[in-house]
């Protein structure tokens, strides 16, 4: 076995490759390692540098530097060099030990058209010197693939994310305009705007994470605002965000109203988003139309192809179950992510970033602070600046441990609180938990499941694979329908609840803003709209005036009333309002503009909702359809087959009169060899796979997410399943 050691070490190297995205301690090895072996080298040439450095800006890379991501990268690149090369060679190895049968031999098993194929063999019998020059070019070929493929794989990362983000921008601009045309028309300097858009970058986007960048450039360098402007309009990869950043550059060099401006900016993309939205819709229809045509009806036409020619000439099982279980999911897998990636940021189900909903009031073990802390101490901790402790430093330290031991404990008992808190507030709250986390769900529905599967499928007779196979996959089918069923509730439960929600809070904010122009102050506007009718958002409202009334300022109610609705629309309501109330009291016009903000985005919403609904409707008939095609192959087409071609059956053996063939290679002689039940059996799985992704990709071209696909899989799984037991296939 000594002679596999190599290329087992080349393959440990691989997979040790992985270690720094799982362990800490490796990725720290490994950082030095690169940076001792390539970090001088990666800074030589100033133009590349400043290439790379490009990439990884508008790829927003956060964490490492140049130097770290280039110098890794180049590690990872001689790496799997040279275990592509150790590998390359064992590979050659392999193939001429399956050439080794001779070149007839494999002559008379391919087919007549492709045994020119068969020279190959001749390989083997190759000398010493020649047989040297060929494992050192598949070597050389294998090694340098691998090196190039990483080196290239890791900067077209960065290219693909930058795109991505590029999107996000995009789809995110128009309200990170909308909040700072708000905020300035209340009053706040220019400055104070920014800053607090970069406060808020968890609840507006992409395009607040890319300003907060030239917000920190202001204030870490004390870079003046028009630079700062200009460097986030040559580092970020949207075009849109560049034109944007170069003209309010220019108005703040010019002295313009910042507000005027802004207001001119939100105008236009509000003009702008009916067109965008047109062709959005335009594009989902389009995929809707190819997944139906390449993906539903040409599997089906295939299937229904090689079952015929299984079922009369010759037996195509091994290629449809290739097609079943390799070819449908993978082609939707891809077709899934295409679409993702091409509509990236626009028209998807918006969620909450959890540290925007962060309870201010409820502090982890990482920020407590301790009375026997030092500044710089951390309860121990090796000092910051990298040096080596002074003899005064280790007398104090040793002096302070028995008091920073006294404090072990407590800390450590702060940390397992900490690890267990998801548990404490499922058992405490386990409907707001589920409806805030839908996969908590899981822990439930999956065991139940399981227990479902044991008593229903097991235990299995011993039979042919067929056989063993058809008393296990209806019930697997059926727990899974369940365990996605239970999911699909907890999901959609809570999304509906968000969206009827969001569909008040255009209402809340006009009233609002009503009574706030009337010249009632903003705690008393909040008491009197939290009296009127509105909706789902009344018994909310109810609880931030009680909130009030018990001696919460109106920020804090709020910011309350964020976190208990969870909702993306009332999370940028709340920051624009409990931002504007510090910059005046007379929050009217912020009111105002953030009403149609929400206003608008919920009607686009709206009508995309109603534009996809046509398509959904053609994905369930087309799926229909498929089932209905795969249920006549299996209730009439293959009785005929068998009524025709097995005597004894009620039918009667084709003679030359009928014009089916009866001689060699026809129906009589090919039926008996036929395993019909495994074809059955294939349909059945073939149409649970086709429920699985047609539900996913409802989900991804109607509502913008695999997860809101999850209730459609369960409705065709279990029209699946209904047909199936029909036809007696289950």
């Amino acid at each position: 076995m000594i002679e596999y050691l190599p290329l087992a070490v080349a393959v440990a190297a691989c997979l040790a490759l992985a270690l720094p995205f799982v362990d800490d301690r490796a990725d720290l090895f490994v950082t030095r390692v690169a940076l001792s072996a390539f970090g001088d080298y990666v800074g030589e040439d100033e133009a590349r540098r400043q290439a790379q450095r490009d990439r990884m800006r508008a790829a927003h890379v956060a964490g490492t530097t140049h130097r770290v991501y280039a110098s890794r990268t180049l590690l990872y690149a001689a790496i799997l060099g040279v275990a592509g090369s150790v590998i390359g060679v064992y590979a050659a190895g392999g193939l001429l030990a399956a050439l080794d049968v001779g070149e007839a031999a494999i002559r008379e098993a391919l087919p007549a058209s492709v045994e020119f194929v068969a020279v190959v063999a001749r390989l083997a019998d190759l000398g010493l010197g020649r047989l040297f020059v060929l494992l050192t070019v598949v070597s050389a070929t294998v090694g340098s693939g691998l090196a190039l493929g990483a080196y290239v794989a890791r900067w077209r990362l960065l290219d693909q994310r930058a795109y991505a983000r590029a999107a996000e921008i995009d789809a995110t601009l128009p309200r990170t305009v909308a909040f700072m045309y708000a905020l300035s028309r209340s009053g706040m300097a220019f400055p104070r705007v920014m800053d607090t858009l970069a406060e808020n970058e968890a609840v507006y986007g992409e395009a607040a994470t890319e300003l907060s960048v030239a917000v920190r450039d202001m204030n870490a360098f004390g870079t003046d605002a028009l630079t700062a402007l200009q460097r986030i309009s040559r580092r970020t990869p949207s075009e849109d965000l560049a034109d944007f950043s170069e003209n309010l550059a220019s108005v703040l060099s010019t002295g313009q109203s910042v507000s005027a401006f802004l207001n001119d900016q939100y105008e236009r993309y509000q003009a702008e988003a009916e067109a965008k939205q047109e062709q959005y819709l335009e594009l989902l229809s389009t995929f809707a139309e190819a997944y139906v045509t390449a993906l539903v009806a040409g599997p089906l036409f295939f299937i229904t192809i090689l079952v015929v020619i299984g079922l009369v000439l010759q037996d195509t099982l091994p290629l449809l179950r290739v097609v079943v279980y390799l070819g449908v999911p993978l082609a939707t897998f891809g077709f899934v992510v295409y679409v993702d990636s091409v509509t990236q940021g626009v028209g998807g189900t918006e969620t909450v970033a959890a540290s925007s909903l962060d309870d201010p009031d409820t502090t982890s073990v990482t920020g407590v602070r301790h009375a026997t802390d030092e500044p710089g101490d951390r309860g121990g901790s090796p000092r910051f600046d990298g040096g080596a402790a002074t003899g005064r430093d280790a007398d104090k330290r040793s002096a302070d441990r028995s008091s920073a031991d006294r404090w072990a404990e407590s800390r450590e008992r702060l940390r397992v609180y900490d690890r267990l808190r998801w548990v404490r507030r499922l058992v405490a709250s386990p409907a707001e938990t589920v409806l805030a986390s839908p996969q908590t769900v899981l822990l439930v529905a999956v065991p139940v499941a399981v227990a479902g599967l044991l008593v229903f499928a097991f235990p299995i007779t011993l039979g042919t694979p067929v056989e063993m196979v058809g008393q296990v996959d209806g019930p697997i089918v059926a727990a899974t329908a369940f365990v996605l069923a239970a999911y699909a509730v907890a999901y959609e439960f809570g999304k509906r609840r968000v969206r009827r929600i969001e569909s008040a809070v255009p209402d809340f904010l006009d009233r609002l803003a009503s009574v706030n122009e009337a010249g009632t102050a903003v705690v008393g506007s909040v008491r009197r709209v939290a009296d009127s009718n509105l909706e789902a958002l009344t018994e909310d409202l109810r609880r931030t005036r009680r909130d009030i009334d018990w001696g919460a300022d109106v920020s804090t109610a709020l910011r309350r009333l964020e976190r208990r609705v969870r909702s993306p629309m009332t999370s940028r309501a709340v920051a624009l309002v409990t931002n504007a109330i510090r910059a005046s009291g007379d929050v009217g016009p912020v009111l105002r503009i953030a009403a149609d903000e929400s206003r608008a985005t919920w009607s686009l919403r709206r009508e995309r909702r109603q534009v996809m609904l046509t398509y959904l409707i053609v994905i369930y008939i087309s799926f229909l359809v498929f089932l209905g095609i795969i249920a006549a192959l299996s209730v009439s087409f293959i009785p005929a087959i068998e009524a025709a071609g097995v005597p004894g059956t009620g039918g009667s053996l084709p003679d030359a009169g009928t014009g089916v063939p009866d001689g060699p290679g026809g129906i009589a002689d090919g039926i008996g060899d036929i395993e019909v039940d495994a074809y059955e059996q294939l349909f059945f799985h073939a149409a649970s796979i086709q429920a699985v992704c047609s539900g996913l990709v409802a989900g991804q071209l109607g509502e913008g997410s695999v997860r809101d696909g999850v209730k459609h899989v369960v409705v065709l799984l279990a029209l699946t399943l209904v047909a199936f037991v029909g036809i007696g296939v289950v």
